[in-house]
């Protein structure tokens, strides 16, 4: 057995509460052996002046959008989907996909995120960068049926559910305890963007495979209207009627949610990821999330895509979740510091289906080191709200996951960062090009 000691600093608790003491973690396992007062590591990671977290869980994204930051810009959503991103992403390869998820890697690893969920396209190559930074990832090939012919739709969800089948119970490495570092599920698009048989053909297909299923819903007003118009019921009550929702499902965005939708998400056991950056740059509005936590929801939280945001650093996203929770509860009350933390960690871990998001005996060792010398840091009344409303991704000094350093003293040591940089650049001006002359 070979360990691994992360010493001198304190860690945060499953209680939220930071306590002094050290983490030993197993690196032949991936496992955390104790906390607290441990025994001496045959390596040593020095966290003196920093709290251990467990990893951030980034549980929505679209990571191979870094290559369209910044790519138009406060444009209206219709339009920029319509008139920019979605050309963009016609034009999309596999080599693109790959290189800007290596972006993506790079940027989640240096702000403690350990593990993900992303739903894009040309996925094996999302699958295939995931092994290489040795993060967690619970991946899919984002369904859409909206303008495709017969021939088209079919091949759709063949590539979708090609997809969940053969990444099913195949990962890219496997811990001792056997559990995978890549899992995939079903993930039709959205409500809107779907047909209702190919939705059933994806509800089947994740029952049958007992994989998870994921989609957009309630989203924005313009993703509601038509189904409560065209069908006389909430999009939740539909998707409830379509076996969308039970405790093998995650939905994003859930900004447009009534009282019995939040009800219904109760009842089924189905989670929901808040993406409050993404859903303000967008003005899509304000989800209810402390209604969704009262109502006993799990919520996880997540970036959505880079182009969105416009970064994959979940920092950010932990004040946004508190600050905007707060404006829409109209209490300053609401969305408390703790709540946040736990939906970035234990939430999003369990949304995923990860063994992570606590630092306990016997959880996976998915770790972020956050050294709390800077001015902004300073001074500490509670460290808690400090991670929370004042630390930023920068501030993490070290990155765990499954127990093998993947960031130490801010350099990354499983990805080339400087090369990944420069293809990003290359792949992203060759394919904004294309975009605008195709």
């Amino acid at each position: 057995m070979t360990t691994l000691r992360i010493a001198g600093g304190r860690y945060l608790t499953p209680e939220m509460v930071v306590e002094t003491g050290d983490v030993l973690v197993d690196r032949g396992t991936g496992k955390i052996i104790s906390v607290g007062e441990v025994e001496d590591g045959e390596e040593t990671l020095d966290a003196t002046g920093c709290v251990v977290m467990p990893g951030l869980v980034n549980a929505h994204t679209h990571a191979a959008m870094t290559l369209l930051r910044g790519y138009a810009d406060d444009e209206p959503l219709e339009s920029w989907l319509r008139e920019h991103v979605w050309p963009a992403e016609a034009q999309l390869t596999a080599e693109d996909i790959r290189a800007g998820t290596d972006l993506a890697l790079c940027e989640m690893i240096r702000s403690g995120t350990t593990a993900f969920c992303d739903m894009y396209f040309e996925e094996p190559a999302v699958a295939a960068a995931v092994e290489e930074a040795g993060l967690r990832a619970l991946l899919g090939h984002g369904i859409v049926t909206v303008g495709k012919d017969e021939e088209g739709v079919a091949a759709e969800l063949e590539e979708g559910l090609g997809f969940a089948r053969e990444y099913r119970n195949a990962s890219t490495e496997e811990s001792v305890e056997g559990e995978s570092w890549v899992r995939t599920a079903c993930m039709p698009h959205s409500l809107t963007t779907v047909a209702e048989d190919a939705i059933e053909e994806c509800v089947a297909a994740a029952k049958d495979l007992d994989v998870p299923i994921h989609y957009h819903a309630n989203e924005t007003e313009g993703e509601v209207e038509p189904i409560v118009s065209e069908r006389g019921i909430r999009p939740l009550e539909y998707a409830d009627d379509r076996g969308l929702l039970g405790d093998r499902a995650l939905l994003a965005h859930g900004v447009h949610l009534d009282d019995r939708e939040i009800s219904l998400l109760a009842e089924r056991g189905t989670g929901v990821v808040h993406c409050p950056a993404s859903n303000m740059k967008l003005a899509s509005g304000m989800a209810p999330i402390q209604d969704l936590l009262d109502a006993g929801v799990t919520v996880g939280l997540g970036t959505d895509g880079a182009a969105s945001n416009n970064d994959l650093d979940l920092f950010d996203e932990l004040r946004d979740a508190a600050m905007v929770g707060k404006v829409a509860a109209d209490d300053a009350s609401a969305v408390a510091a703790p709540d946040v933390l736990e939906m970035a960690t234990r939430g999003g871990a369990e949304l995923l289906g990860f063994d992570s998001g606590r630092i306990e005996p016997g959880r996976s060792a998915d770790l972020a080191v956050v050294d709390f010398s800077a001015s902004h840091l300073t001074p500490v009344h509670d460290l808690v709200s400090h991670l929370v409303y004042a630390a930023r991704g920068s501030d993490v000094r070290h990155t765990i996951c499954n127990g093998e350093v993947l960031m130490r003293d801010r350099e990354l040591t499983t990805l080339d960062e400087d090369a990944i940089r420069t293809e990003a650049q290359k792949r992203a001006m060759g394919l904004a090009k294309r975009a605008e002359s195709g």
